[in-house]
């Protein structure tokens, strides 16, 4: 079975099932809160994500997002990720960057960056995925 990429774009980038993520699911699922799982996994997008989540204010979210969202670029980059092409949002360990960036887009809504907004959710398509779709993942 071939793996060519028929539509002659990039192949889509699968983050790793043991990265940082899954450390991350692993301490949500003992019952640690997001804060808290942190330090076992502070390279992992999701935690950040979650963190932007819940924030109480837009310019704390927005920090939270901004590091999901660099924590994940380096984890796509590692995964083979040059800059563009699919990010599946169905590939459960890239949730967590593609949580991230819709909310840095949002946070960034809310503190009027209306520019870098645009861009992520720009960015989320150029993933292959939609604002829509990866709220649904929450």
């Amino acid at each position: 079975m071939s793996h060519e990429n028929l539509l002659g774009g990039p192949a889509p980038t699968l983050l790793p099932a043991d990265g940082p993520d899954a450390t991350a699911r692993a301490a949500l699922a003992a019952g640690s809160d997001a804060r808290a799982a942190v330090p076992a996994a502070p390279a992992s997008s999701l935690l950040w994500a979650l963190l932007a989540e819940e924030a109480d204010d837009a310019v704390t979210s927005y920090a939270f997002a901004r590091t999901g969202y660099h924590r994940g670029l380096d984890a796509l980059r590692r995964a083979g990720w040059r800059g563009q092409g699919p990010v599946p949002a169905a590939h459960g360990p890239n949730q967590g960057f593609l949580r991230a960036l819709l909310a840095l887009a949002e946070a960034a809504d809310a503190i009027g960056e209306s520019d870098e907004a645009a861009r992520c959710r720009q960015f989320l398509v150029d993933c292959g995925t939609s604002a829509e779709d990866v709220a649904a993942l929450r």
